[in-house]
């Protein structure tokens, strides 16, 4: 056995045999792109993104593609793909310290990798593929080129996605581990401020009603002026973004603490990201704008101290006043406080300002908000349940209304009496978290697997018809989340009409439909879905379209595209030969990737199929 793969070995058993290692050793990686250079980065860790924490850095490549890439430290290839998605065209290496590194929307690999991979690929017959080489096929030394940045993916722009994990794989911050390639001295800003009621009595300057507030930037400090009056127990909720020097693009920074009167009462530090919990973002922040500093019944980050329930939580003494800081801190140190004044105030029913919402029916986490028009009559509601009529007191009135407060955990009202009108929630079911759980109303049947929810879930069905074919809407189409799929059959059996080609898509308002696929089967339609929305039935009968860019003996360069369920595989073959084609599906053209120096010769026949069943294809003699 050579010297070299002695040493892999080695470290291939010492790595595996010390899983749990030091997490952050300034100086062990190198910078990946242009090391010992200034660099500058469009996206950090702990950035809030659509549905999930962003868990690398982003670093800028000159606006273009193929500067080398760097292998961080010595190690191997523990994974790679080639994809149009995701992170595109990625490299995983395993390092001695137990750690990973990723390299995503890469360009190219260097040639020793691509190679193994073009083989690989070609054994496979796949243009789409992941593998996990063996631990002594690729070996690399920390500084060797590994490849080329690229924008290759869900890229929005040529950059490097680089992410360092540990043993379990999760995210570690790399601006943790001491590159001096980037710098920031600038501290983060306070874009906006909220204030949310977290129980059933809780009320802000009166009212049940999540308010955001007016805020200044005075004498170093981002400021609310005045006195917020609250009563119960309150949550901040802060919307915000820091800046690297030398960049104009806002970034997250991940580390919040509460002060209340000098003492520190609570901290939100996002100094790791678990994969398997990435969605819990969505109960973390309020439509992912605003982190919330305070914790909830159901999220499960570990990231909170004290991480009890509603720790975070401001409560104050009726006729007391409470000052508040909140310090923000990036990941450099650069900090920036928020100062609040809360005065505790006793209950009342009477509110001299509007409500800010125009919503007569509002839900928000377990309650169920009533507003009635203010009438000379009685001030008591009648809410029918499961059979029953409870009479419930109004919460306070405003000049315009008086609102309602029904907790949930008592069922789900049938409908509510206000005097002046019936009242008839859309509610059917509670769907409770981390159960598994089967609902039908006859028409609509959804499967809810035990990892399904990311909280406890009130679920409306609403059936309706599009294009003379069935159509369900779950829930709103904003606003309630999954974690995971759930599988929702939706009743077809008056539906006679043609089913070759019809599929499940999700409709959005601004008309775009995305394809979920379904199954048909004794009177139903059965699909999955990580989204609630509106789901319509749409034909699509139309082939991909498949237009030449170049063709030669060298190079085979097109354009494909779909109108409507978008595409879901294409093969190339020349005299029956599988040929390897690159695709990148932002600009819809896919090339050739030549194995050897011989021309392309012979038949070439190119077949590219929509997610509908449709085929084109493409032949010619070359």
């Amino acid at each position: 056995m050579k010297l070299s793969s002695l040493l892999l070995l080695l470290f291939i058993c010492t790595s595996t045999g010390n899983a749990v290692l030091a997490q952050i050793e300034k100086g062990y990686y190198q910078f990946p792109i242009k090391p010992g250079e200034r660099n500058y980065l469009s996206g950090n860790m702990s950035e809030i993104r659509p549905n999930h924490f962003h868990s690398g850095i982003d670093i800028k490549t000159d606006g273009r593609q193929g500067l080398p890439v760097y292998a961080a430290a010595d190690g191997y290839v523990y994974r790679m793909k080639i994809s149009s998605y995701g992170y595109g065209n990625v490299l995983y290496l395993k390092h001695p310290n137990g750690q990973y590194t990723l390299y995503g929307h890469l360009k190219d690999f260097n040639a020793r990798i691509a190679d193994f991979m073009w083989h690989k690929m070609a054994e496979a017959e796949e243009n789409d593929l992941q593998i996990y080489p063996d631990a002594m096929a690729l070996p690399v030394k920390k500084g060797e080129i590994i490849a080329y940045s690229g924008n290759t993916g869900s890229s929005g722009g040529p950059h490097l996605h680089f992410e360092i994990r540990d043993s379990l794989d999760r995210a570690l911050d790399p601006l943790k581990f001491g590159f001096s390639e980037v710098k920031d001295s600038t501290s983060p800003t306070v874009r906006a401020v909220a204030i949310t009621p977290l129980t059933l009595e809780s009320r802000i300057n009166g009212k049940f009603e999540r308010t955001v507030l007016r805020l200044n930037y005075r004498d170093n400090k981002f400021v609310v002026d005045g006195n917020i009056s609250i009563t119960g127990k309150v949550g901040i909720e802060v919307s915000g973004y820091d800046k690297l020097d030398g960049a104009y693009n806002p970034n997250g920074f991940p580390h919040f603490e509460i002060y209340e009167e000098d003492q520190k009462t609570f901290d939100v530090n996002v100094d790791k990201i678990d994969f398997n919990l990435g969605r819990f973002l969505l109960t973390h922040t309020h439509e992912n704008r605003y982190t919330k500093l305070y914790t909830t019944p159901f999220n499960q980050f570990d990231f909170y101290s004290p991480d009890s329930l509603f720790s975070g939580a401001i409560e104050v003494t009726a006729d007391s006043i409470k000052d508040v800081t909140v310090r923000l801190e990036d990941v450099f140190g650069n900090e920036s406080l928020l100062k609040l004044s809360f005065k505790g105030e006793k209950k009342t029913h009477e509110v001299g300002s509007y409500s800010a919402s125009r919503k007569r029916v509002e839900y928000i986490r377990n309650w169920m908000i009533i507003r009635a028009n203010k009438t000379d009559g009685h001030k008591l509601a009648k809410f029918y349940v499961n059979g029953m009529m409870m009479d419930v007191m109004m919460s306070y009135e405003d000049p315009r209304f008086r609102t309602y407060i029904w907790d949930m955990d008592f069922g789900l009202p049938d409908s509510v009496d206000v005097c002046s009108e019936m009242i008839e929630p859309e509610l059917q079911a509670k769907i409770p978290f981390d159960k598994e759980y089967y609902f039908s109303d006859g028409h609509t049947a959804i499967h809810f697997p035990k990892d399904a929810l990311l909280e406890t879930l009130f679920l409306h069905t609403e059936r309706s018809t599009y294009y003379n074919r069935p159509a369900v809407k779950v829930n709103n189409d904003r606003g309630d989340y999954l974690r995971n799929e759930i599988e929702v059959s939706m009743d077809v059996s008056e539906y006679d009409g043609p089913r070759d080609h019809v599929y499940v898509y999700q409709l959005y308002a601004n008309g775009y439909k995305r394809f979920l696929g379904g199954k048909w089967n004794d009177g139903q339609v059965t699909f999955k879905t990580k989204y609630f929305g509106t789901f319509v039935l749409v034909k699509d009968e139309t082939p991909p379209s498949i237009r030449p860019i170049r063709i030669n003996s060298s190079a085979l360069r097109f354009s494909i595209r779909d109108n409507l369920s978008g595409i879901k595989r294409f093969e190339a073959r020349i005299e029956g030969k599988w040929v390897i084609m690159r695709y990148e599906h932002k600009n819809g053209v896919i090339w050739t990737q030549k194995q050897d120096k011989a021309p392309f010769k012979g038949q070439f026949e190119l077949k590219v199929t929509d997610n509908a069943g449709n085929q084109a294809v493409f032949s010619r003699k070359l």
